[in-house]
């Protein structure tokens, strides 16, 4: 081989490697801030949520959080924006090619701030503690999920079922307080936070769906979003976790300071 034919075999070689090594640590690595922004937004619209809670709670003024239906919609946007990014991020995270061990994590961490959660609400409202809240759903339904994130077009039809199910069929035998978790009980149970997988599974297959067609999309509908979403609220998109388990502590002491 000539000199020339080996430095055109390197070039090439170096070429290929190259664009290998930019490509995989750019999809592994790269956050996508549209994405972070409506995560974002869905925390910032619990916090005006709670901080109302907290309000009627030290009597400021008064709201049936339980009956209203201003409440009761303003609830369930926000835990289904929550639930349909959580469908989203798995499908993200699968196309970043996230190990087994690092879902595991993440899961492990999730568990642990929803037994936290359990126990705080415990102290405060002995009688009506959580016992399968938003972090307890998070946690059993993307295991439940997981195994369908490259199979849209089952957990989409998966997702519509479990809605429907969900909101049409209420059957006693689910209203014993160990299956309250299932869901498909014919009252709510008295407890502050109640998201059962079932109609709320069905949201993340749904979210699944719809991360499979954004990728799909190379991610373009939400570009115009990730270029106009202020800094902070991508910030609060990235630290949801940490931003959900502190601020109704930091809510909490601010009011029982002021009031």
């Amino acid at each position: 081989m000539s000199r020339r034919q080996a430095r055109s075999t390197r070039a090439k070689s170096s070429r290929i490697g190259t664009t290998r090594a930019a490509s995989a640590p750019a999809t592994k690595a790269r956050r996508i801030a549209g994405i972070d922004a409506m995560r974002g937004t869905a925390i910032g619209l619990m916090i005006v949520y709670h901080f109302c809670f907290d309000l009627s709670w030290f009597r400021v003024f008064s709201a049936d959080f339980n009956h209203d239906p201003f409440w009761l919609g303003f609830r369930a946007l926000i835990v289904g924006m929550f639930l349909l990014l959580v469908g989203v991020s798995l499908v993200l995270a699968d196309r970043a090619g996230t190990s087994r061990a690092h879902f595991w994590r993440r899961i492990a961490l999730v568990a642990t701030c929803a037994i936290l959660v359990s126990v705080a609400s415990y102290v405060t409202f002995p009688k009506t503690f959580i016992t399968f809240g938003i972090l307890h759903c998070i946690v059993v339904a993307s295991i439940l999920a997981w195994p369908l994130v490259r199979r849209p077009w089952i957990a989409l039809v998966l997702g519509v079922a479990i809605v429907v199910a969900g909101n049409v069929v209420h059957l006693a035998l689910f209203d014993a307080p160990w299956l309250n978790w299932v869901g498909l009980m014919t009252h709510k149970p008295d407890t502050e936070d109640y998201v059962p997988l079932f109609p709320w599974l069905g949201v993340v297959m749904i979210g699944i769906a719809a991360g499979r067609w954004l990728v799909a999309q190379q991610l373009h509908p939400v570009e115009p979003l990730s270029r106009i979403a202020p800094a902070w609220l991508t910030w609060l998109g990235r630290h949801s976790l940490i931003v959900y388990m502190a601020h109704q502590p930091v809510m909490i002491g601010i009011l029982r300071v002021l009031l």
